[in-house]
């Protein structure tokens, strides 16, 4: 799972002419699942945007979560994410999980954000959409869940 992080004033996004998800301050989540991905990547990175710490603290440091500072997060599905451009000028998709698949793992993330107390709002799975934000830094941090770290086997 790839996800692209902004630090956002406010963010919406529209589907047509509805405003279909809006947020003020905290994140803006542009997430793709890639094939294969499983529960356990998509509880990953809802604990990661939970926590990341790229807000700012009294001092001016980056040292809040979302959490911590009552934002929400606003997660928008984005397969193109995972396009291939190293052959020729059209992207390919196939590392991109189909709708199928990736849906209920995008739904998973939203769920699991909820579950720790973090205002969510969603984009529509599937639709064209137009998003909107303020991005504020800026800040923008890209997370890969191939990028976890494992756990270290006991001797």
């Amino acid at each position: 799972m790839l996800a692209v992080v902004q630090r956002v004033r406010e963010a919406r996004v529209d589907v047509g002419e509805k405003t279909v998800g809006a947020i003020g301050q905290g994140l803006v989540a542009l997430i793709a699942v890639k094939s294969g991905d499983k529960p356990d990547t998509a509880d990953y990175i809802a604990n990661k945007l939970a926590t990341l710490r790229i807000f700012s603290d009294d001092a001016g440091k980056m040292n809040l979560s979302v959490q911590e500072i009552g934002g929400a997060v606003l997660v928008v599905s984005q397969f193109t994410l995972y396009g291939e451009t190293r052959k020729g000028r059209r992207p390919s998709f196939t590392k991109s999980a189909q709708p199928g698949e990736a849906e209920p793992l995008i739904e998973r993330v939203v769920g699991s954000l909820r579950a720790q107390g973090i205002s969510v709002a969603c984009g529509e799975f599937g639709a064209m959409m137009q998003l909107a934000l303020v991005n504020d830094g800026p800040v923008t941090i890209i997370l890969n869940s191939d990028d976890r770290e494992t756990p270290r086997r006991q001797a």
